[in-house]
């Protein structure tokens, strides 16, 4: 069951969002919010609220893992001013430069490489203006021979022969292409990669799924790959609700709608 985290001052009395709002807001971006900044500061104070008051503190997720759901999010929707904001507010809360750059390669097989090269400019940029020395350390850990073996040991104990199936439509040429390409290219080149483990990378992409859209039947299994890889149903439906600000709540609904039926099969 996702949880509300309810916050209670010295006295034992309720915290109000507001309150948690402006706290949270300070954490993640080093000052407190100004009420009356900017052109729109009544949309911007409905915006705190909501995501610093009230999302933050729904279900179990630490703010490391959404400072990267944020991240990965913000790529996929490629609003990259707010991802150069999210990055320095990943970095202020303890999440390391390495994990932040693995979370945004970890978009590439789904959103392309330009997205994925866009998210690249922006984080480095924030790196560059803290003093983090680029590039950061390599985190391959394939050979050029074994991208195919070590993808598909990742592969395959999460999805099995799932893409294989799906795409036996293919002309015969291309039958085998399709599915090598997908398991050395998104298991083999990235999956493999250290910085992040498994439980979080398949995190990631299903939030970013989510925010893609029109992704109905990878979000089904890669709600199923959750479970295998320990994302319980309460830690995947926690960073669908941590989204909804972000991608709009019918994505959102979409995605716990199938984590649901993918958990309670009929």
């Amino acid at each position: 069951m996702v949880r509300m985290v309810v916050h209670r001052d010295a006295y034992g009395g309720r915290v109000d969002r507001v309150e948690l709002s402006a706290e949270k807001y300070e954490q993640l971006f080093g000052s407190p919010p100004d009420p009356a900044a900017g052109p729109d500061p009544e949309l911007m104070a409905i915006l705190r609220h909501v995501i610093f008051g009230e999302v933050f503190h729904i279900g179990g997720l630490d703010d490391r893992t959404r400072e990267l759901i944020t991240v990965v999010v913000l790529v996929t929707n490629q609003t990259l001013p707010q991802l150069r904001s999210h990055t320095a507010a990943a970095l202020n809360v303890g999440v390391s430069p390495v994990e932040i750059r693995e979370a945004v390669y970890q978009c590439a097989p789904f959103l392309g490489f330009p997205k994925t090269l866009n998210g690249v400019a922006v984080i480095n940029e924030v790196f560059a203006e803290r003093g983090i020395d680029l590039p950061l350390p390599d985190q391959a850990t394939v050979q050029e021979e074994e991208r195919f073996e070590r993808g598909r040991a990742i592969q395959h104990p999460l999805y099995g022969d799932e893409i294989r199936g799906s795409l036996a439509v293919l002309p015969e040429d291309l039958r085998g292409v399709v599915p090598r390409l997908l398991t050395e290219f998104c298991f083999g080149d990235f999956y493999t990669r250290s910085g992040l483990d498994l439980a979080l990378r398949e995190l990631l992409v299903l939030c970013l799924l989510t925010a893609l859209g029109g992704t109905e039947a990878q979000l089904q299994s890669h709600a199923a790959g959750n479970l295998k890889a320990g994302n319980t149903v309460d830690v995947q439906i926690a960073a669908m609700i941590h989204c909804m600000p972000y991608v709009g709540f019918p994505r959102a609904l979409n995605a716990i709608r199938i984590i649901n039926q993918v958990a309670t099969p009929s």
